[in-house]
């Protein structure tokens, strides 16, 4: 009798073990993520549009399609844009140009450059296109931001990374002079610091799945395929800070891949246009100056804004202080509390140069220009090896501790 019942037993067990089996997921492979090579990319891409017809354009060349009026095809009596979108009357600093949905496809390509996990480049990508896709040559480097409502973006679009983008549906738009791709967005926070100025369209996130669904991944992340522009400030000077001064040349500056060598931090910030000294932790508990839990001016990368959100920027300087730009961290980023380095530490700061320009204040001396590293190992790399001399050993700001002399 009881091994009947242990036969009976194990008759029924086999089915459901095999119905488990069955629905253990498919192991990955790599033709499952990656598209392998140009032949394959160019089938899937003839196979997912009307007739097959499709164009991959380089992304000036998008922008100068799509983007023909300044104020963008987005805006209209019952669509209006923040009022800080205007400069001076017909330069419009945010706007929006809708993209087709139907139609041949339109396509844009390219590797990225940024890096989320430092927190400084939250829910937002880079991309950098270094060839013509018409004729196969090589460019000088072209790029565009990419705003995407997605956390932790980069555990799947990783730094050095080629994607080729499905634009159909989306937008091109303007933020704070800074061209993105996007999808229109209405901002009603009638509690943000100047409300006033910001309720209305603006670019806006583009939603995860939907990101997702229009991005293919080409090949592996290859970051030595990234392109720099590698110069000294007084180069970064007179190629992009005092040639594009001009509001619509920066925004083809805007996103560059950049490397500046032999500079400094000075200790001083941007206070609204001019030059200000950061300010000292004594060490003291009940201190509130120098402290950036509390002081916006502390000498660290990123203290508080008190949760307005704007990046904090921070000097470096040349070699006898000839020409300066600004960092750029968020109070967010990992590394936001680290004290900045002294000025006897002198070397590289690798970044994505940027043209902020938010409400017409325009700065003659440069300071809408910045720099943002992806963390804090792009910054001065040379001073943070065993061997440098002097070497750069980063000190995080903690409470009750003074700030080390240098």
């Amino acid at each position: 009798m009881r091994k009947s019942i242990y036969t009976y037993a194990i008759a029924l067990a086999l089915p459901v073990v095999a119905l488990m089996t069955s629905c253990e997921p498919r192991e990955l492979k790599a033709e499952d993520v990656l598209v392998a090579n140009e032949d394959q990319l160019a089938r899937e891409l003839a196979a997912e549009n009307v007739n097959g017809e499709y164009t991959v354009y380089n992304i000036n060349d998008l922008i100068a399609t799509y983007c023909v009026l300044e104020e963008g095809n987005f805006e209209s009596e019952e669509s209006q844009y923040r009022t800080r979108a205007i400069y001076h009357g017909d330069t419009y600093l945010f706007a929006i140009d809708t993209l087709p949905t139907d139609g041949p496809g339109i396509y844009i390509r390219g590797r990225i450059t940024t890096d989320d996990y430092g927190g400084n480049f939250y829910k937002a990508l880079v991309i950098q296109q270094t060839k013509d896709w018409a004729t196969g040559a090589d460019i000088d480097q072209q790029n565009l931001r990419i705003s995407v409502d997605m956390g932790s973006a980069g555990g799947m679009f990783q730094r050095g990374q080629e994607i080729i983008i499905r634009c159909n549906g989306l937008a091109l738009g303007r933020y704070a002079n800074q061209p993105q791709l996007c999808v229109p967005s209405y901002n009603n926070n009638i509690f943000a610091s100047s409300a006033d100025q910001k309720v209305g369209w603006a670019p806006g996130r583009i939603p995860s799945a939907r990101f997702r669904k229009a991005t293919r991944l080409i090949g592996a992340p290859d970051q030595s395929k990234l392109v720099y522009d590698v110069m000294t400030l007084a180069e970064l000077d007179t190629k992009y800070l005092s040639k594009y001064e001009d509001i619509f040349g920066a925004r083809k500056a805007d996103g560059r891949l950049v490397k500046i060598t032999n500079v400094h931090f000075t200790g001083e910030y941007d206070d609204y246009g001019k030059v200000a000294q950061c300010t000292h932790y004594n060490g003291s508990d009940t201190a509130s100056v120098g402290n950036p839990e509390l002081d916006k001016n502390a000498c660290t990368f990123g203290p508080t804004t008190g949760n307005v959100g704007y990046p904090q920027s921070r000097y470096v300087k040349d070699d006898g202080d000839a020409h300066k730009v600004l960092i750029s961290t968020s109070e967010y980023a990992k590394y936001a509390f680290f004290y900045l380095p002294a000025a006897k530490y002198v070397g590289s700061i690798i970044g994505i140069l940027s043209y902020y320009m938010d409400n017409g204040r325009y700065d003659p001396d440069g300071g809408e220009w910045s720099i943002t590293p992806n963390d804090m190992s792009y910054i001065l790399p040379e001073c943070q090896t065993e061997d440098a001399n002097p070497r750069w050993i980063p000190v995080e700001w903690k409470k009750g501790v003074p700030q080390p002399e240098d």
